[in-house]
């Protein structure tokens, strides 16, 4: 006599048939929906989460690509009288080598330095970029921001572009002239006096960064020089390359492009500490949440131990008509897998419209706080941000099919080794 193969139609409808049994026919129904909802729920959590983290990361090195050198070149040695001041004199000669460089698409001379904006009575403190004006519409955040007002075009000579975080704070606008104040000015017998200088404001941008839209002013490079007594020199070298996340095996090639004296940094270095402590957030955020899982899977091997004890006489009838401790476990094992299946694709879907529709949620969340749910001065973003990848979700689902399935093994087994006269003794 042939065996049934495994998992065979009847095996299928005399398990859908215990998994929807009411409490009244020994059924675990309440359980089961128990089960259902926690590993939904829990599922839902880990692909929500692992999006939010994906997509702040994702924007997070977007605004800081988007927006900020991907290597930058200072003079290692100090020049200038009070040893305070570290240019680049051959500025000029050190971006040709530099910009020879197989995987270097751009090197850029900036003047920087720190003043005082002022306009109408109202002050902030704001870093300045020197930069030419072909160099500044090669910035993507700055030159395709996603907010903007005026035009780039217009940059150049006494015209400015400035971050709308600056232009919110003064209170100014396209056309107006913004005043710029220097300490470190001219410099008399009687000492060095502030340098005061008009600008009028041609290009608002949004980078999407709340710390660069607050602080950054673009002023034309020459004029820069002047303003900040940098003439024939550059503060640093911007270098951007084709693949920034493979900044580092271009960092000994540009170092030695650039010769002596030079020191490298790189936007890693920059950042790679906050990187770091994003990495082992994520790494901490998916043990917690698998331990949900977990947890949420443990309510199958609940309800499936009181089902097998509510089962015991169907099971010794059952196996006294001819079943095997084999089609016994297929059973059981498909009543607890079945809740674990049904709840992971509830969740799955669940997370993916989360992921897909967070601009509208956080939205909601926003105007029921009153409008304080996220502030950009703390989070550096101006919203919350999601990226959906399969390869999480495709992570999650693993997860919690492969727990679901292998906590439901255990009871599914006590029901097949059960012995058929134990079972129908008092019966």
């Amino acid at each position: 006599m042939s065996q049934p193969a495994p998992f065979s139609r009847f095996e299928w409808m005399i398990a859908w048939r215990y998994l929807r049994a009411k409490r009244a026919e020994g059924g675990v129904s309440v359980m089961t929906w128990i089960s259902l909802i926690g590993i939904t729920l829990a599922v839902f959590a880990l692909i929500a989460t692992l999006a939010v983290r994906s997509g702040f990361r994702a924007e997070f090195v977007d605004t800081i690509l988007g927006a900020n050198a991907h290597v930058t070149l200072y003079s290692a040695s100090y020049t200038g009288g009070t040893g305070a001041e570290r240019n680049l004199s051959e500025y000029q000669a050190i971006a040709e080598r530099v910009s020879e460089v197989p995987g270097v698409t751009r090197v850029a001379p900036l003047v920087k330095g720190q003043v005082m904006a002022s306009f109408d009575g109202q002050t902030a403190g704001v870093e300045v970029f020197g930069i030419a004006p072909a160099d500044l519409a090669t910035i993507p955040r700055v030159a395709g921001a996603e907010e903007s007002r005026g035009d780039i075009a217009s940059f150049g000579g006494a015209t400015i572009a400035i971050g709308s975080g600056v232009a919110r704070e003064l209170g100014v606008g396209v056309g107006d002239v913004l005043r710029l104040i220097s300490p470190d000015g001219a410099r008399t017998p009687f000492g060095t006096t502030p340098r005061v200088s008009n600008y009028e404001i041609g290009y608002i941008f949004t980078a999407g960064r709340y710390d660069i839209d607050r602080t950054r002013v673009y002023m034309p490079f020459g004029e820069a020089q002047t303003y900040f007594n940098a003439d024939g020199t550059a503060s640093e070298l911007e270098v951007m390359v084709e693949d920034p996340e493979a900044v580092d095996e271009l960092s000994l090639p540009i170092l030695d492009a650039a010769g002596d004296g030079v020191i490298l940094w790189t936007w890693r270095d920059a950042s790679g500490s906050f990187l770091r402590a994003l990495d082992i957030e994520d790494n901490v955020m998916f043990v917690i949440l698998s331990v949900l899982v977990l947890i949420a899977s443990m309510n199958i091997v609940s309800g499936l131990i009181m089902l097998v004890k509510n089962k015991g006489r169907d099971i010794g009838i059952l196996r006294t008509i001819g079943l095997t401790e084999g089609s016994i476990l297929r059973i059981f094992f498909i009543c607890g897998s079945l809740t674990g299946v049904i709840g992971t694709v509830l969740g799955v879907i669940l997370g993916v419209l989360f992921a897909l529709s967070v601009d509208q949620i956080f939205s909601a969340v926003n105007w029921l706080s009153g409008g304080d749910a996220w502030d950009p001065s703390i989070r550096g973003l101006y919203a919350l941000p999601a990226k959906l990848q399969w390869s999480d979700v495709i992570s999650a689902v693993v997860l919690s099919l492969g727990l679901s399935f292998v906590v439901t093994i255990f009871p599914a087994r006590r029901a097949a080794r059960m012995n058929p006269v134990e079972a129908l003794r008092y019966e």
